[in-house]
């Protein structure tokens, strides 16, 4: 018989392209945007000393860095990310104290989340839902025979998040706080918690969520300027209005790329958490379906990553892949809620996009991770070692 010589096209690839390519787009996607709604900030500020591209560079600085550090990250094997788990989520937790410690954290808008290091500052924040991910994804895996228990499943997992939980409520960080809960839980269901106790669970979490926010006048005002935003549209209201009139002007197709005026001194933080109104009104629905359609493809191919890491026995891996879509999913669900007025504004960015060097770096970091779960897939797959 003829020797039939392996083609390109029968060569097993090494990434997912389904994945990596909308990752990359949404990246590059938020370098423009992030520049075209920061000019005017950047402008008319003393701090950036009025030079228009200020937040262009500095953006731009993260985001290589935050490639950077993907690159080096992908080159360590999960089984290395789940022995440094634990250690990294103490290391992570201990950035959280620090944060509060006076005189070490800096505070922005009565928020302390910020550690200045020289001309950066870290949000550790951004970084621990990462940890999480990982923690919680070694947490179950080591826990598995317990999963059905609730002294010896839960309650060790549920002290860990409530101790971070209530570091983030300090700072404040409710936000971070939502979607680091969303990841742990998530992934313990994943993992194989007992139903009924996963569903009494979230009925405890829900009431929490409402006290804590009742018990906030901070937090009420924003449920209250949520529910009705032209009742006091210079007060209470007033991002959520700007917000809903960008994305009415932006229409089908938008007003064109720069042309935005909303992102004028009128949309508060149009660079950061409403960085999706801007790009609504400049590009309009199509614009925002693009995003929308690039997000849900990072997610979903996390999650077929997660199930696949699941068949060849990796529970770690799948968990950790999972819970990367998990975060990713949520936090940008959560974003484009609060743009669209779906849910109360809470200082959540748009992940991969918006400006922020520790959420780009955190973002590039997870999405490497993926990538490696990915790429120990299928060289088990070819009966390759990892």
């Amino acid at each position: 018989m003829m020797r039939r010589f392996m083609t390109a096209e029968d060569r097993p690839q090494e990434f997912d392209g389904w994945l990596l390519w909308p990752a990359l787009l949404l990246l590059l996607f938020g370098l423009v945007m992030v520049y075209s709604s920061s000019i005017a900030t950047a402008e008319g500020s003393k701090f950036t000393g009025h030079q228009s591209a200020y937040f262009l560079v500095r953006h731009g600085v993260f985001l290589c860095i935050g490639l950077i550090a993907g690159v080096v990250a992908f080159q360590i094997p999960l089984r290395t990310w789940q022995q440094l788990a634990p250690w990294l989520f103490v290391a992570g937790f201990l950035l959280l104290l620090a944060v509060l410690v006076p005189h070490l954290g800096r505070s922005v808008n009565g928020a302390q989340r910020w550690l200045p290091l020289g001309p950066v500052s870290l949000q550790p924040s951004e970084l621990t839902k990462l940890l999480v991910v990982l923690y919680a994804a070694d947490y179950t895996t080591r826990k598995l025979d317990d999963m059905d228990s609730f002294r010896r499943g839960f309650v060790p997992m549920a002290v860990v998040m409530l101790l971070v939980g209530g570091l983030l409520l300090k700072e404040p960080d409710f936000g971070a706080f939502v979607v680091i809960v969303c990841i742990a839980m998530g992934i313990l269901f994943l993992g194989g918690i007992n139903v009924r106790l996963f569903s009494a669970l979230v009925v405890v979490l829900l009431a929490g969520f409402v006290v804590l926010i009742w018990i906030s006048p901070y937090r009420r005002e924003r449920i209250f300027g949520f529910m009705d935003p032209w009742q006091d549209a210079l007060g209470r209201g007033y991002q959520l209005s700007h917000a809903l009139i960008a994305f009415g002007r932006g229409e089908w197709l938008g007003v064109g790329l720069g042309a935005s005026v909303e992102k004028l001194f009128y949309l508060p933080e149009a660079h950061t958490d409403f960085l999706l109104a801007v790009i609504a009104e400049e590009l309009g629905f199509a614009g925002v379906a693009a995003v929308i359609v690039l997000f849900a493809l990072v997610v979903q191919r996390a999650f077929v990553i997660g199930r696949q890491a699941l068949t060849l026995d990796r529970l770690y891996a799948g968990l950790v892949a999972q819970g990367v879509g998990i975060w990713i999913g949520v936090q940008a669900l959560i974003n484009m809620g609060v743009n669209v007025g779906l849910l109360p504004t809470k200082g959540l960015t748009l992940p991969l996009m918006s400006f922020g060097g520790s959420g780009i770096l955190a973002n590039c970091l997870a999405l490497a991770i993926l990538l490696r779960v990915d790429y120990e897939n299928r060289l088990l797959m070819r009966g390759l070692p990892v």
